[in-house]
């Protein structure tokens, strides 16, 4: 693996402190998956290299098909056959969204299938349900649950 658990929430954390999570997680991973396995080059040439790499080929295909298809959309909308692929393209991407919530909830709560980490739970609970039920502001959840988890981290 390129990556190890608490590097993909590193990536997934910073990605979400800027607009553009996705570009953001994937030069990282790229960028880590170089720098872990470098192959013949030096960790930073081929750290530079993945992310580049990771970057470019996010983008071309989308960029793509928005100036090839884009001009052509209005023509594809009665396709039949198109819109179901694309239904079904875009159940697959609830299912990958789950699974990565799956995924991080099992690696905060259970770090490296050790005890079940009490205090995630507790302030991820309180989050959840302030911002479900209360309409908590979203900015101010992150930053008190940042600052909880210093101080739970470094003065407990």
């Amino acid at each position: 693996h390129w990556l190890q658990p608490g590097q993909m929430m590193d990536g997934l954390g910073l990605a979400e402190t800027k607009p553009g999570p996705l570009i953001m997680v994937l030069q990282f991973v790229g960028f880590i998956g170089g720098w872990n396995v470098p192959g013949g080059l030096s960790p930073l040439k081929a750290a530079t290299l993945g992310a580049f790499i990771s970057t470019w080929t996010t983008f071309v295909p989308c960029f793509l098909y928005v100036f090839l298809g884009g001009p052509h959309i209005e023509q594809l909308r009665g396709n039949v056959y198109l819109t179901t692929a694309l239904s079904a393209i875009t159940a697959a991407v609830v299912g990958v969204v789950m699974n990565l919530a799956v995924w991080f909830g099992m690696h905060v709560l259970l770090p490296g299938n050790e005890s079940f980490n009490w205090f995630a739970a507790v302030v991820g609970s309180v989050a959840f349900v302030g911002m479900w039920r209360w309409k908590w502001n979203v900015v101010h959840v992150v930053i008190t649950s940042g600052l909880l988890g210093l101080i739970y981290k470094f003065l407990l």
